[in-house]
């Protein structure tokens, strides 16, 4: 039988089985043509879509199926489900059988919740639980949420930052903000806009923020259309002027887990201080990130061995852990 853990993300879809590993790991986007039509047909998904961001007709689009990791259209995400679904168990008859974790967000409301069980439902996966994603990251870096010690994870999508203490088969606190990955990648944007005179696209200043997060290079050559002439041009962005960008979100996600851990029982304190935070999700690699949380707070913030993975590699451990998903999981 198919045991399948997915990570369903703003940015990226990850596909864990639980007996090959990684199986998939791909941008959540599709291309969708005849849009505005009664007609409309999903002709790509994943990377071959991602490559045609800004170089599609306005009759085609490449859409997100979510944003801020829930549902935004049930046709496009049921679409993209069974299209992924179709590519790692490669049957009907597999589907049908799997059993299947889905990752959503800490801050996921009942609706949203429901909606993406209800998507994957209806794209033919018959035994579907969901798990916070917080939680199931922790299990992916080895952590046991059913032990009695609290442990403090800050999970950084493209959609969102979620903070989330938890013990002993319960969340004691979770914190969410709807500023994230995506909203880095549109300040860096705006700022070679307004500082450089540069246009760029999405991918482009996607690009940027993921060069600065290696450190591989002192001035990241950037390319685009000058905002004067139209013509195209290069210009360079230093690493110290990438940090100074994301600062503001930076801060924002910051004061988020400051918040987090006002809620937290004054017992745990001793808890936070010997094991820090675990960061994990593809944003908590920004550049200065990790350094600036340790400074506003005084205690260890380890990032994940596998930050991008760890999250559906969890999700497939918990289908074997029931103990794990009658505490944590919705079915």
């Amino acid at each position: 039988m198919l045991e399948l853990g997915i990570d369903l993300g703003t940015a990226n879809t990850v596909v864990w089985d639980c007996e090959e590993g990684l199986v998939l790991d791909e941008p959540s986007v599709v291309l969708v043509q005849n849009r505005n039509r009664r007609e409309e047909r999903v002709t790509a998904v994943g990377i071959e879509a991602a490559e045609l961001l800004g170089r599609v007709p306005p009759q085609t689009q490449v859409l997100r199926p979510l944003r801020d990791g829930v549902v935004t259209d049930l046709a496009i995400t049921r679409a993209y489900l069974r299209s992924i679904l179709d590519r790692v168990a490669g049957s009907p008859w597999q589907i049908r059988r799997a059993r299947v974790v889905l990752g959503v967000p800490a801050g996921a409301t009942t609706l949203e919740r429901r909606a993406l069980q209800e998507a994957a439902e209806e794209a033919g996966m018959r035994q579907v639980t969901t798990l916070q994603e917080p939680v199931a990251g922790a299990v992916g870096c080895g952590i046991d949420p059913l032990e009695r010690r609290v442990h403090m994870v800050v999970d950084i999508g493209g959609g969102t930052a979620e903070v989330t203490a938890f013990c002993y088969g319960d969340v004691l606190t979770a914190r969410s903000c709807r500023v994230a990955g995506d909203e880095m990648t549109v300040a860096i944007r705006q700022r070679l806009r307004d500082a450089h005179g540069l246009v760029v696209g999405e991918h482009s200043s996607e690009q940027v923020k993921i060069r600065a997060s290696q450190q591989m290079e002192d001035g990241l050559v950037v390319h685009g259309r000058d905002a004067a002439t139209g013509r195209p041009r290069a210009t360079t962005v230093s690493l110290e002027e990438t940090v100074e960008v994301l600062r503001p979100i930076t801060n924002s996600i910051i004061e988020t887990l400051a918040a987090c851990l006002d809620d937290l029982p004054p017992e745990t304190s001793g808890d936070v201080l010997a094991d820090g935070v675990l960061l994990f999700g593809g944003a908590s690699l920004t550049l200065g990130f990790r350094d600036a949380l340790e400074q506003a707070f005084g205690f260890p913030v380890k990032t994940a061995d596998n930050p991008l993975t760890c999250v559906a590699a969890g999700a497939a451990r918990a289908v074997r852990n029931p103990s794990l998903l009658t505490a944590y999981g919705r079915g």
